[in-house]
């Protein structure tokens, strides 16, 4: 299948605000290139030191991928006209970093984990305080390139000196919300994503509805189709009309790496001269690694690797719909939660975690009905679920027999999707019902329920109005072993 292109132009609009993680794309595409490759594709890439790596043992590589929404390439060189009009890139000059994800690589290097962190995450910056954490970078560069300028340093010396402190910083605040020592550092410029997908032929996506959302130029029919570069972006960088904003432009974002991770590693898409040349070409244009980086010694390490060891996660989020004082925007997080999740996925407890069964809350019909005088609160519980993944069911007032507690019902007690919902509202009891289908639950709300979405769980303002936090725990992994791309929203 070729390339798809959309139904009509994309749009032109204002500077792009989101970037696919390609740089985790490009440390797991490197493992498939035959060896006698490796070393002259690496030459041309730009190295940076002094960035404050390294120190650490804790099991594993920890690498930080970053794609930074630029309008220049990885060595400074403005990109021509003809490729931001291809990207639809504006004027405004800036680094943003919507993108950061940390990829863990145990030391056995037989498996590797990237870890999603979301952009709009609250945490603490080195020199600022609490802000989000896409601004780490940027936020940190302007201060110091000003204050460089005031001190009469030039201009070019001023941006050089300043992007260092904007990644030193961005390195620090991730190792602070972590726990986890950087040990390495790769970044990715805007064009290389459209650059290195177009290299390996375009990659297979799969989408559960027909979308058609003009901010994002993101415009596709349901099922199974083949991108190119510039159409990929699109279908990436898309949040609106999705139910959960940023997080499920994460998920589309690790579905495409784990098929692109899969394509390289199981269909030889790397024999080809003109595509190593394509690569070699997009690599040494777009992507910046820390210096002290042996990438051949890493790449010997990942040589036994295979796809159904590479998974694609997020952190897990306290309030996907977070607010701070000053009525900003944001995802909170707990850095302590972070830190004992993340410290998981090495060793045994990545083991441990993957023998757990995969629970997909997307395919889950979970219908919601209130037994109190409470009004409105099956909404608000059929809401914190919608967030969680789960497809809605029916929302309505309970009209069955009197009951004095909450519980889940479903087919069979021992179902692993009816202990998912039980579990995220707050550990109700499950009852079997044999009039519902595997697929399908239902959550009874008693007087007694103080779960997400009630009132004794700081759900109601004064007005009436919700204020329950929307934690989002994380999801089963994403597998580059699955056999086609799994389909989403």
């Amino acid at each position: 299948m070729s390339a798809r292109p959309t139904g009509r132009a994309a749009p032109r609009f204002g500077p792009l605000r989101s970037f696919v993680a390609v740089a985790s794309v490009f440390v797991l595409v490197l493992t498939g290139f035959a060896w006698r490759s490796v070393e002259a594709l690496i030459s041309d890439i730009e190295r940076i030191g002094d960035l404050g790596l390294g120190g650490g043992r804790d099991g594993a590589v920890d690498i930080l991928l970053v794609g930074v929404d630029s309008r220049t390439d990885a060595h400074g060189n403005p990109l021509s006209d003809r490729e931001r009009l291809m990207l639809h890139a504006g004027d405004e000059v800036g680094t943003n970093t919507d993108t950061i994800v940390l990829l863990r690589v145990p030391n056995d290097g037989r498996s590797a984990t990237a870890i999603s962190i979301p952009r709009d995450s609250y945490v603490n910056i080195p020199g600022f305080g609490m802000g989000k954490i896409n601004s780490a970078y940027g936020a940190t560069k302007e201060t110091q390139r000003q204050k460089l300028i005031d001190q009469d340093v030039s201009q070019d010396d001023a941006e050089q000196q300043s992007t260092q402190a904007g990644r030193q910083a961005l390195i620090k605040t991730v190792a602070n919300l972590t726990g986890i020592t950087v040990d390495h550092y790769a970044e990715v410029s805007l064009l290389g994503f459209v650059l290195l997908t177009d290299a390996i032929g375009g990659v297979t996506v799969c989408l559960n509805n027909p979308v058609d959302e003009w901010m994002s130029g993101a415009d596709f029919p349901a099922g199974r189709q083949r991108l190119d570069g510039p159409h990929a972006l699109s279908f990436v960088r898309q949040r609106h009309d999705l139910e959960r904003g940023d997080l499920d432009r994460i998920v589309r974002q690790q579905v495409f790496m784990a098929q692109l991770v899969r394509q390289v590693l199981s269909a030889k898409t790397l024999s080809s001269p003109s595509t190593l040349r394509q690569l070699s070409e997009a690599v040494g244009r777009t992507v910046v690694l820390d210096d002290d980086w042996d990438v051949l010694a890493f790449l010997q390490q990942l040589q036994d690797l295979s796809g159904g060891e590479v998974t694609f996660e997020t952190i897990p989020v306290v309030d996907l719909n977070g607010e701070t004082s000053s009525g900003e925007s944001v995802v909170k997080v707990d850095p302590k939660s972070v830190k004992a999740y993340i410290g998981s996925l090495v060793g045994d407890g990545a083991s441990a975690r993957r023998a757990e069964p995969a629970v997909d809350s997307a395919t889950l019909t979970v219908s919601v009905y209130n037994a109190t005088g409470i009004g409105g609160l099956a909404g608000q519980v059929a809401r914190v679920l919608s967030a969680k993944g789960f497809h809605q069911g029916v929302v309505t007032n309970y009209t069955g027999q009197h009951v004095t507690s909450s519980r889940v019902l479903a087919a069979d007690t021992a179902n692993q999707k009816a202990r998912a919902v039980a579990k995220a509202l707050g550990g109700l009891t499950i009852l079997a019902d044999p009039d519902l289908s595997p697929d399908s639950v239902s959550v009874v709300l008693a007087s007694d329920y103080s779960g997400p979405g009630s009132a004794a769980s700081g759900t109601f303002d004064l007005s009436g109005t919700s204020t329950s936090p929307t934690p989002v725990p994380p999801a089963p992994p994403i597998d580059a072993g699955q056999n086609g791309p799994k389909c989403v929203n």
